[in-house]
Order: structure tokens, then sequence, then C-alpha cells
């Protein structure tokens, strides 16, 4: 059964979202070198720059120290992200990719959260927190 979920996995991933995934290849590929794993059929790669993660279909690229508690929490939420992938499809970078990269970076949102609100309180990122948690079966613990 498990072995047929990923290939529905892969197969929706590589047809209905091929787009984010070509460039989550392209970001695959350029941290090639890095530490990888795979997470509930997603491929994930460490880095250890000063800047979060990102998914890109069924590629997530994060920081992060396999075993901690944070960096469970981070793969929890970008796998989050991948299952986004899955339902929007050619839509996800519309819907999702753009206007989480502009709630993450701009430097107007990055003063907001500063004064206190919560990354995850805009929509992309506490849908994938509740679709992270609904899938895996997982509970975040540091961040919701």
């Amino acid at each position: 059964m498990k072995l047929i979920i990923y290939f529905l996995y892969y197969l929706i991933q590589f047809t209905w979202g091929i787009v984010q995934n070509v460039f989550g290849l392209i970001l695959y590929l350029k941290y090639a070198k890095n530490k990888h794993s795979l997470y509930h059929g997603a491929f994930v790669t460490y880095h250890t720059e000063k800047w979060g993660g990102i998914s890109l279909g069924c590629f997530i690229v994060m920081t992060g120290n396999a075993g901690d508690i944070e960096t469970s929490d981070i793969r929890i939420h970008e796998f989050g992200h991948t299952i986004q992938s899955l339902i929007l499809g050619p839509f996800y970078l519309l819907v999702i990719g753009i206007p989480s990269f502009i709630w993450c970076n701009a430097k107007r949102y990055i003063r907001l959260r500063e004064s206190g609100i919560s990354y995850y309180s805009f929509y992309p990122e506490r849908w994938a927190n509740y679709l992270g948690q609904k899938v895996t079966g997982e509970l975040m613990h540091t961040r919701h």
C-alpha cells in the first residue's frame, strides 16, 4: 500500500506539479554535496546557511540538525508545503510560493513579525503546518 501511495505522490508531483518540481530539482542539484534524507517521500536537503527552508514540489531544502525538535518542526512544516503542491499543482507558485516568499523576505512583513505577529499566522504557513501535521501524524513542538 505504501508503495502505491509513493507512486501516486511522485506521479502527481511530476505531472500536475511539474513546474515547482523542476525548480526543486535544480535546487537539490545545487546542494548535491550536502546531507540528504527522505521524509515521507520528500527529498530533504540540509544546508548551513542563514535562511530556514524552502519547499518546491517534493524537494525540501532546509537548515537544521537531524534529531533536534526545531529541525523536526521545520521538516513537518516544509512537508506541508509539499502537500500544498499536490493539491494546487500549477497554481502552487502563485497561491503559495510567491506570497510565502514575500511574507518571509519583505522588510515590511519582517517588521510586522518583529512586533509579535507569528510567521505562521499567514495563510500559506498556517495551512502548511496543518497539512504537515495531518498527513505525517506528527505534532509540531515549538512554532504554531
